[in-house]
Order: structure tokens, then C-alpha cells, then sequence
């Protein structure tokens, strides 16, 4: 996804490309050395410089929120047309069909459990909460469903790519 925005005043062109997962940032044609993983719908892990950061965005009439580490900037799309379709294409390949697996994305603790085997849930819709590197992410369906098997308990300590829970 290409976008030409506007950020306190300055316009700037960032891309996102999604290279086997893992997220590449590239800003005004410099790639931008970082880890990013989309690790629920809008939130991110990023670590850069040796830090850690989640990252949420959201969108509002006034442009992208972008909230990190506490501070939130906002980045106007200059093209809003752009941004829609990107997004709708986008969206038109988000809700996964048949049997899903859920994976850990990084290693972590489950924290919290927010559904329980056979109960319904929406594409989306908030599994479970792993703690990761002192951050909470939480981990949501990738389709509407029934939650066919939960793998995990609270506390328990899971690594990156293990099954976490199934919807079907």
C-alpha cells in the first residue's frame, strides 16, 4: 500500500509491503529499518533501535490516528479515494474461509482468554490476550465462526507460530 500523506504540515510518501509477514515500511523512498507484525486488526509490534513498540491506528474524519508508546500523531491521506479502495481490497481479503488455525505471532504469556470452545464469534472479534515484551496484544478472529478448540489456559507461556485456538 502507497500513500501520500500529510504529517504536521509536511507531505511525505509511505509505503507499507507485507514480505512473508513481516512488514516493511518505506518513507519518502527510504526503507525504514524496523520488525513490524500485525499482530491484531490495526495494532502492530514494531521493534526499531533496539525498542519495542505497539502501534494502533485508526481512522477518523480527520485523517489516520497513530497512536505509539503513549503519543499520537495524526497523518491526513491527501488522496482519500486512495486510501478507500487500498483499503476495501484490502478488507475484501481479510475474513479467511474454512478452518482456521489461530497462531501465536511472537512468543508470550497468555494473559487473558476472552472465548470458550463453541461459542460463536464474529470476524475480528478479540480470542485471547498475549503479553508480549511488557505489551498486551490482543489476538482476534480472522473470520466469523464457532470456536472449534481452545489450546491454551491463562499464564501460560506460548511461543511464536504454536496453535492457539481453531474457528471453523
Amino acid at each position: 500500500m502507497k500513500l501520500e500523506v500529510q504529517i504536521h504540515g509536511k507531505k511525505r510518501t509511505v509505503e507499507v509491503i507485507n514480505r512473508e509477514g513481516r512488514l516493511v515500511c518505506v518513507l519518502d523512498g527510504r526503507p525504514i529499518p524496523a520488525d513490524a507484525v500485525e499482530v491484531a486488526t490495526a495494532t502492530y509490534s514494531i521493534l526499531m533501535g533496539g525498542r519495542s513498540y505497539e502501534v494502533r491506528v485508526h481512522s477518523a474524519p480527520d485523517g489516520l490516528h497513530i497512536n505509539a508508546g503513549g503519543e499520537e500523531l495524526i497523518a491526513r491521506v491527501l488522496d482519500p479515494r486512495q486510501w478507500r479502495e487500498q483499503r476495501s481490497a484490502r478488507r475484501g481479503g481479510i475474513e479467511a474461509e474454512g478452518r482456521q488455525e489461530i497462531l501465536a505471532p511472537m512468543p508470550g504469556k497468555v494473559i487473558r482468554l476472552l472465548v470458550k470452545p463453541g461459542e460463536g464469534v464474529e470476524s475480528g472479534q478479540g480470542l485471547l490476550v498475549v503479553e508480549a515484551m511488557k505489551m498486551q496484544n490482543e489476538i482476534r478472529a480472522p473470520k466469523s465462526g464457532k470456536v472449534e478448540k481452545v489450546f491454551v489456559a491463562e499464564g501460560q507461556a506460548v511461543n511464536a507460530g504454536e496453535t492457539l485456538a481453531v474457528v471453523s
